[in-house]
């Protein structure tokens, strides 16, 4: 909980001063009854003189007077917690996402959108409910529980212990439901809900092909699975282990009358002053209302506390996760160039290293391709000269300064990122290139745009680089967008670009038009780049060949043809791909079948 108010920053005094006021409240609402207590007080001792009960309208305006009065104050503690509980939401929600921005990129490989989506957003609202709502009712509860026992005990001790049995079973029976058991049950809970976060995440992404394959639900196996597992867990909870002490609980507390009635009975014939103690009996009957509502307070409070407790757990967790190393005293590069000594790299958890002694040189303004099997390292090797991940053993250095030596907000402006797949925001063109540099201006965007052969992408929007992408604007095709984020690196204008063969799912037209933009991107800057396709590295200064995490090679396109190792097979094994023909079964030939296409671009395996 102290954590959780942290995050509250100066409105953490709201919310003691609402738990307090709502505290207040809880004692001004037992003004009523105690008002009722007197007027019942005096119609009994002049009974049947009804006329001769001459303060009956005063206690009734005190009751409504003390009734209203908690009422406006329950009203401003509500407010007070309300402010509190929405910074801490804003401030955890702000430092969530603060952090995120600090950890390595590679950490967003490992986590699936849907579950940080549950943290950042989920976690804060649960927070919210507590804070705003639960955490006051709990200080009222807490004060109605020691004013009812209190009360119980103010007038008749003997009435007042046969209606606290009923109490005591009932917390009991909360405690039970509270125990170690329930809170396994709740991070259970808690778990399951991340998971359908996840899965139900990838599953809204897969649905286009769920409906081409004229798939259900029950085909999209992890999701399937995700929602029977939470069903049967939330079942196993309710049905099994909170339905015994809810039904002990409610049927003790709306039956009070079995305890206070039979102890009324046995106690009446001793009473000497039988009207007080048919009074008492009578405020008794009335104030036990109270006590379920005091109870039901208190198991609400008990749930909330537990599914806030585990939404702290998980937004904990993530801001343990340790943020990027920052050097204290950052070094500046001395050049462009990429070298890797002896690099090697293992994955979390990962039995094998995903690289092991890999050690090759990108100078300056050239071009150094990385190829191979999949598998064997070629991602995991560009993705740690930006700092996705830090190397295990070795170094990355970019103009002789280890990377990790370098300030990382100047690191990423050394580098510009091409991917396979790139993500555009529901923004303007204008803006999804300009979030390479947010400074630049229109006539920047349109000249990098230009230079990324977008020229018709701009002439058929509406409102050209101002025309609105994604949900309720205009949707831009695979290549399309491919050539969008080439524009962003163009506008960057950073020295060094990493491209993850940025042709590979394009069509011919497209892939024409990217490898254009491609090559205005690449000139006079130091280029790494993952190829699937051979084809496109036959013109880079040096390609180094990986298998199984290790270099099996390296040189130029003919260099390593020359050798016959695994390049060489690699090549051979394209060269046959790349000759392929669709063919009926009527050609026996071998010849192409009318109106049959060539097998172009196979991939590199």
């Amino acid at each position: 909980m102290a954590r959780l108010l942290d995050f509250a920053g100066k409105r953490k005094a709201f919310t003691y001063l609402g738990c307090a006021l709502s505290g207040i409240s809880q004692l001004l609402s037992f003004g009523p009854f105690v008002c009722i207590w007197f007027v019942a007080r005096d119609l009994i001792e002049v009974a049947p003189n009804w006329q001769n009960a001459t303060n009956i309208a005063t206690y009734g305006w005190a009751a409504v007077a003390l009734a209203a009065a908690s009422i406006i104050v329950y009203f401003c503690a509500l407010m007070c917690t309300h402010l509190a509980a929405f910074r801490t939401a804003t401030n955890m929600r702000k430092a969530t996402t603060e952090h995120l921005m600090r950890l390595p990129l590679g950490f967003f490989d490992t986590h699936a959108t849907g579950e940080l989506r549950r943290i950042i957003d989920g976690c804060a609202a649960q927070t919210e409910t507590l804070l705003a709502h639960m955490l006051p009712d709990c200080a009222g509860s807490v004060v109605m529980v020691v004013g009812m026992l209190v009360m119980l005990f103010a007038f008749d001790w003997r009435l007042g212990v046969s209606c606290l049995v009923a109490v005591v079973i009932s917390i009991a029976c909360l405690m039970s439901m509270m125990s170690g058991k329930g809170m396994e049950f709740m991070k259970q809970y808690m778990g399951a809900l991340t998971s359908m976060n996840k899965t139900g995440t990838e599953y809204v992404r897969g649905i286009p092909v769920v409906k081409v394959f004229q798939q259900t639900v029950y085909s999209f196996k992890a999701f399937h699975d995700s929602i029977t597992e939470y069903a049967a867990m939330a079942q196993n909870y309710a049905v099994n282990f909170c339905r015994p002490p809810q039904v002990t609980q409610l049927t003790v507390l709306n039956g009070l009358v079995i305890f206070l009635v039979p102890t009324a009975i046995l106690l009446a014939p001793g009473e000497g002053d039988f009207a007080r103690f048919l009074t008492n009996f009578a405020f008794y009957a009335i104030f036990s209302a109270i006590i379920p509502t005091a109870m039901t307070k208190l198991m609400f409070m008990s749930e909330a506390a537990q599914m806030a407790g585990d939404a702290m757990s998980e937004v904990g967790k993530l801001l343990d996760t340790p943020a990027l190393p920052v050097p204290a005293t950052p070094r500046r590069t001395n050049g462009t160039d990429i070298a890797f000594d002896n690099v090697s790299f293992t994955y979390e958890g990962a039995a094998a290293p995903a690289l092991d002694g890999v050690t090759f040189a990108a100078p300056a303004a050239s071009t150094v391709a990385l190829v191979g099997p999949s598998g064997s390292g070629k991602s995991t090797a560009a993705s740690l000269v930006p700092r996705f991940w830090d190397v295990s053993a070795g170094s990355v250095r970019i103009g002789g300064t280890d990377v990790r030596d370098m300030d990382p907000a100047d690191l990423m402006g050394q580098v510009a990122f091409v991917f396979q797949t790139n993500q555009l925001f529901a923004q303007s063109l204008a803006d999804n290139v300009r979030a390479a540099r947010p400074d630049a201006t229109d006539d920047e965007v349109l000249a990098a745009l230009s230079a990324a052969q977008c020229d018709d992408i701009v002439a058929k929007l509406p409102q050209g680089i101002n025309t609105q992408l994604g949900t309720g604007g205009a949707y831009l095709s695979g290549g399309e967008v491919q050539r969008v984020a080439l524009a962003r690196a163009i506008l960057k204008d950073a020295p060094i670009v990493v491209l993850d063969e940025a042709t590979a799912f394009a069509d011919p037209e497209n892939e024409a038009l990217i490898q254009r933009a491609l090559a205005h991107l690449a000139a006079g800057r130091t280029v790494l780049m993952i190829a699937h396709r051979l084809s496109t590295v036959v013109g880079a200064d040096n390609i180094v060949v990986l298998d199984g995490g290790h270099v099996a090679e390296q040189g130029t396109h003919a260099q390593l043809v020359a050798a016959g190792g695994l390049y060489a097979r690699m090549w051979g094994d394209y060269e046959q791909a790349v000759s392929w023909k669709i063919a009926s079964d009527a050609t026996k030939t071998g010849s192409a079948a009318p109106g049959a296409a060539a097998a172009k671009g196979g991939d590199a395996r």
